[in-house]
């Protein structure tokens, strides 16, 4: 039974077309990654599905009696008007079950007194089957499992909501889902404010997950493990996938490939109908061209608003059922006559490949062999030290990576290693001829007055077009 079904939604804002097109259902017990360019609109379908926000066109329908769980992306704003501690917002899940175990504590005491009336034990042991079918005995343990997991220390338990900062309170919130077990899960990049060890938790909680879940992820190995079909949106439409991230590069690729193959079967196919429409649209075979027209034009505008899928709607289901379903003559006119045809012809666009990011590193000069050396090194602030670390060494062509867990202090350690700040103790010696680039967690070094385009001509004088060309690698 699919708990969510969303039908032909678009979304615009104003004249700004989000994406239209998008399909899809959420069966119980299905794991759905949703992939697509950033800013295509992942989240604003997200906040659709959820409900919290309405569709410009298309519909959502969900399961009756279907429990929603929705992560955002960022919950800095959340628990705004709450004073709990962390571990009382965790209990707040089960008031229920804890309002039954204070009416079994009553229970109980009534038995103490002396009340053995055979209604008082048949509503006690009703109400404790039920306690304990729903987990009763068992709610603070999970509470403590679902906290540790998350990476949250014992002693953070008693800290105030208000107190903590944006990424520790996505983490709260998401505590607080998963303790619920809503039917279906819609989170928007759970993984952002996780470190190693978190993220490998929640992986295993998701893969015994007997909900749905509907996930944005930009981390690879977190799909690969977590769902078990892909949807990749784009703006005009959805792509649907079996398996996870890495069966759906293979399956992306060898689409595309089918695609490419049909594309060109296609433009035959425009090619020998238009040659017999020009040649007989005037002759003694009028009658069959301008029919031939007419379907050629109804085949091209198919394609030029839905792509490929939409000429497989209208050889398989026909003209109505197509152009209700991918809005054509609401978004396009179809051709009347040759000249128009041709100019619609010359529009249409091959499907285009799927793209990677290239990068290639190359430093202007060369360094030292030496690129980095600690000794003795202390790091932290004026009366919180945070760690002592061994003496390492960095060599050129080494490629090292900094891992532990949240609030370990790796960002200070870099900025330590960067001269950025002073250790406690012991020293950074850095090696000859370094040209150091550091990207920044929080966005550090950009000027957020300026435009990307700005930003980008600020730090590097190029043309134009060759910056905007940059740009649209990223």
């Amino acid at each position: 039974m699919a708990l969510l079904t969303a039908h032909n939604i678009s979304q615009a804002f104003g004249a700004f077309d989000v994406f239209s097109g998008v399909s899809g259902s959420i069966p119980n017990g299905g794991k759905v990654g949703l992939v697509g360019p950033n800013g295509v609109g992942k989240t604003t379908l997200l906040l659709i599905l959820a409900g919290l926000s309405k569709p410009s066109a298309g519909g959502v329908h969900i399961a009756k009696g279907t429990r929603l769980g929705y992560l955002p992306q960022e919950a800095a704003q959340a628990f705004a008007e709450q004073e709990h501690t962390v571990f009382e917002e965790m209990v707040t899940v089960f008031d229920k079950l804890r309002q039954d175990e204070a009416s079994l504590r009553q229970m109980e005491q009534q038995m103490v007194e002396g009340d053995d009336s055979e209604e008082l034990f048949a509503d006690y042991s009703q109400l404790q089957e039920r306690f304990e079918h729903a987990g009763g005995y068992d709610y603070q343990i999970r509470i403590r499992q679902v906290l540790t997991g998350l990476g949250f220390a014992e002693e953070d338990w008693q800290l105030p909501l208000p107190h903590l900062s944006g990424g520790q309170k996505t983490r709260v919130l998401l505590g607080r889902l998963l303790l619920e077990k809503p039917d279906l899960l819609i989170m928007d990049e759970p993984t952002n404010h996780l470190d190693v060890a978190a993220i490998e938790w929640l992986e295993g909680m998701l893969k015994t997950w007997h909900g749905a879940i509907l996930v944005v992820s930009h981390d690879r190995y977190f799909l690969d493990r977590v769902v078990t079909n892909i949807w990749e949106m784009n703006r005009s439409g959805m792509a649907h996938y079996r398996g996870n991230y890495s069966a759906y590069v293979l399956q992306r690729q060898e689409r595309w490939q089918g695609q490419i193959q049909a594309y060109e079967d296609f433009q035959q196919h425009i090619a020998k109908e238009m040659d017999f429409i020009r040649r007989n649209m005037a002759g003694q075979r009028t009658q069959m061209a301008q029919g031939k027209l007419s379907r050629l034009a109804r085949e091209v505008t198919a394609v030029s608003q839905g792509g490929l899928p939409a000429l497989a709607m209208l050889n398989s289901k026909g003209w109505l059922q197509t152009d209700t379903f991918y809005g054509i003559t609401r978004y396009g006119r179809v051709a009347t006559t040759v000249s128009e045809l041709q100019q619609q012809i010359g529009g249409l666009q091959p499907p285009i490949q799927p793209t990677t990011l290239r990068l290639q590193l190359d430093s202007k000069q060369r360094s030292g062999e030496l690129v980095l050396r600690s000794k003795d090194l202390a790091i932290g602030y004026p009366g919180t030290p945070l760690f002592d670390a061994d003496d390492i060494e960095l060599r050129r062509l080494e490629c090292a990576a900094l891992i532990g867990p949240n609030g370990a202090g790796k960002s200070t350690f870099l900025k330590t290693a960067l001269e950025q700040l002073e250790p406690l103790h012991g020293e950074v010696i850095l090696g000859a001829s370094l040209q150091l680039g550091y990207f920044a967690q929080a966005h550090d070094g950009l000027n957020l007055e300026n435009s990307v385009l700005d930003e980008l001509l600020n730090f590097r004088n190029l043309p134009i077009s060759e910056a905007r060309s940059y740009l649209a690698r990223f």
